[in-house]
């Protein structure tokens, strides 16, 4: 068994704890995030175009799109990167529309950002316990632990430089790093980037399980066939603007839909 294949095999036991603080007073009928006519961009260049979505506790939700198509500037509009200029974000009921990242964060709501974004010049180990910076540094200890036992490589290479990694392995480092805040909802944006058929098969075996033991997740890609077999619901979103949204049968069952934005 490779190590990332131990990756997913780890998954269950090492989230326990994690997903264990996921638990949150909403309900299936109340939305753990909520994006409302949401409105953002840079300068005068407007990039989201008036975005609603949903994901709730427990649930999977893939995000569609092309290159260009806004998925990054949403993502860092909903985790305080970017300010919109109009619509709101309600996380488990709290308005965060504006919020500082630090207090968003707190909130329990992680990105493991596109590009993994590890401190290069950085230990495994310093990259892992920036994790919990803001949310969780009682538990680091413990929540190290778990990382470690989720992705044995890293544990093998603590003292290593993030720098000096595979693309895959800082994926795991970055996604590591996301579960040592212990997220109530973790978005995952275009976790497959760059990586092997293999390692993205194993990834999404990661994100299934994750999902599984009841980690919320807002899966950002570009892989289509891989994302809709994992997610319960999904958007498409084109030019700033959402097109589709629905279960992924629903979606698949659209030949028009399929060309049009997913080149299937």
């Amino acid at each position: 068994m490779s190590a990332t294949a131990a990756v997913a095999v780890n998954a269950v036991n090492a989230v326990n704890g994690a997903t264990a603080a996921t638990a949150t007073t909403s309900t299936a009928a109340t939305p753990l995030l909520a994006v409302h006519d949401l409105r953002a961009g840079y300068g005068r260049v407007e990039v989201l175009r008036g975005v609603s979505l949903e994901v709730r506790t427990g649930e999977i939700v893939a995000l569609l799109g092309s290159n260009g198509a806004g998925k990054s500037t949403l993502n860092n509009t909903v985790c305080g990167l970017v300010a919109p200029s109009a619509g709101r974000v309600v996380f488990d009921g709290r308005d965060l529309t504006g919020a500082k990242t630090r207090d968003i964060v707190r909130a329990g709501l992680i990105q493991v950002p596109e590009g993994r974004r590890v401190f290069p010049n950085l230990s495994v180990q310093e990259n892992l316990e920036l994790g919990s910076f803001a949310r969780a540094r009682e538990r680091r200890a413990a929540n190290l632990e778990r990382v470690y036992t989720t992705f044995p490589r890293l544990a093998e290479r603590t003292r290593q430089l993030a720098g000096t990694m595979s693309g895959g392995e800082q994926q795991m480092l970055a996604i590591g790093r996301g579960l040592m805040a212990e997220p109530r909802l973790l978005i995952l944006d275009e976790p497959s980037l760059g990586l092997s058929p293999l390692l993205v098969e194993e990834l999404f075996a990661l994100i299934a399980r994750l999902h599984g033991e009841g980690l919320s997740i807002l899966l950002v890609e570009q892989n289509v066939g891989q994302s809709l077999d994992i997610a319960g619901r999904a958007y498409v979103l084109e030019n700033g603007t959402l097109r589709f949204s629905g279960t992924p049968a629903e979606l698949l069952a659209s030949p028009e839909l399929k060309r049009a934005y997913l080149g299937l």
